[in-house]
């Protein structure tokens, strides 16, 4: 590979990956990847993991690996027989020897680079707002077949499957299937309870296509419902001292919180329903890594201790997020993950009140949520 096709193709993942990431409607925190293949198709330039698309630098945020290494992975019989847990550290591991480039340490590829390796030169995986009100509902798959059904490449739907080697393997098989039917390969994949995957030749044919297909599903969602107003701010203050003050007298530890209001939040909170909708549960992985669950619903200031004694029972952690009634939402974690952790909710909130157009909101089940803690939170020792 010469040096030019290096050159290009991380100044064109780089150039993807900030237009990309320059908005939380289509993506948050430091969720989604980006990944551009050189031309020689021996490399894939990819993000890191825990990078957020418009912090990537040349220095920084993305790795390079070798391609056949990492369809290696997938073509690995061996690795389907071991446990959730081993598969995924191994599968991380032999990700990380895939890499082909001058860092040091154990900057980790992103953990969905062999999907991005079965897909085309340029790909983009993003989990905007408009696309998550359809893959987190119930009839959301019957939604995008109608909003695509004259598409001269159809998009391909991927029921939901753990993220990782699972996913990767049962997208392979579907667009075997899809190319065996059409004898073309898809551009847009729609992963049920997860995200947006667009495939194509070029870094603007990329974001062009995301564009047009956030565009087409945001134009079909029903308009916004009244807001409410912004709060007064001692009732902020109280809210945040009885929030503070009860997870110190459950734990021991008083977090520093953090209040957040948009047009996302404001609408959700005048919801009659919100309580029902937040009990639903996480509707994605990244509201389980950043907040440790679905944002609880908080109805009255003066019930939170006994609103929350029940989840401590469960030997769950206390989530990190709280939605209080006419008022917005809190986050109780350190000012510097408080911002990110508030964009992965506000999105969430987004698509439950969208999400009940199109037959309810479809969250993750139990054992779905136990693999992404089993697989992608911090153990405690000896687990």
């Amino acid at each position: 590979m010469s040096r030019q096709q290096k050159d290009k193709a991380l100044a064109d993942l780089i150039r993807t990956s900030r237009r990309a990431g320059n908005t939380t409607a289509w993506t948050q925190g430091s969720s989604g990847n980006t990944s551009v293949k050189t031309d020689d198709g021996k490399h894939i330039f990819i993000k890191a993991s825990g990078t957020a698309l418009r912090n990537m630098s040349i220095k920084k945020g993305w790795r390079r690996l070798r391609l056949d290494k990492v369809l290696s992975i997938i073509n690995d019989s061996r690795l389907t027989n071991l446990s959730a847990v081993k598969r995924e550290r191994e599968t991380a591991n032999r990700l990380l020897n895939a890499c082909d480039d001058n860092f040091a340490g154990d900057i980790k590829p992103s953990i969905e680079a062999p999907l991005h390796a079965l897909l085309g030169k340029c790909v983009i995986h993003l989990h905007p707002t408009a696309i998550g009100t359809y893959v987190s509902a119930k009839n959301g798959k019957n939604e995008i077949a109608k909003l695509f059904k004259n598409e001269n490449c159809p998009t391909l739907w991927i029921p939901h499957a753990s993220s990782g080697l699972t996913l990767a393997k049962k997208v392979e098989g579907l667009i075997s299937n899809y190319r065996r039917r059409l004898r073309i390969s898809p551009s847009v994949l729609f992963l049920a309870k997860h995200g947006l995957f667009v495939s194509a030749k070029t870094p603007d044919e990329a974001i062009r296509l995301t564009q047009d297909v956030i565009n087409r599903c945001k134009n079909n969602l029903p308009a916004r419902v009244v807001l409410c107003r912004r709060p007064a701010e001692k009732d902020v203050k109280a809210a945040k001292s009885a929030i503070a003050g009860a997870i110190s007298t459950l734990s021991g530890y008083r977090p520093n919180v953090s209040f957040f209001y948009n047009r996302d939040v404001a609408e959700f909170i005048g919801r009659k329903n919100a309580g029902k909708l937040l009990a639903k549960g996480p509707l994605s992985a990244a509201e389980i890594v950043y907040a440790g669950g679905a944002p609880i619903w908080i109805s009255s200031l003066d019930e939170i201790v006994a609103g929350l004694k029940p989840i401590l029972k469960k030997g769950n952690g206390l989530p990190a997020a709280y939605v209080v009634k006419n008022l917005g939402l809190f986050i109780a974690a350190d000012r510097k993950n408080a911002s990110a952790i508030a964009e992965v909710i506000s999105g969430s909130l987004f698509v439950r009140s969208k999400a009940t157009q199109f037959g309810g909101v479809l969250a993750l089940t139990r054992r779905e949520q136990e693999f992404i803690k089993r697989c992608y939170l911090p153990q405690k020792q000896g687990e």
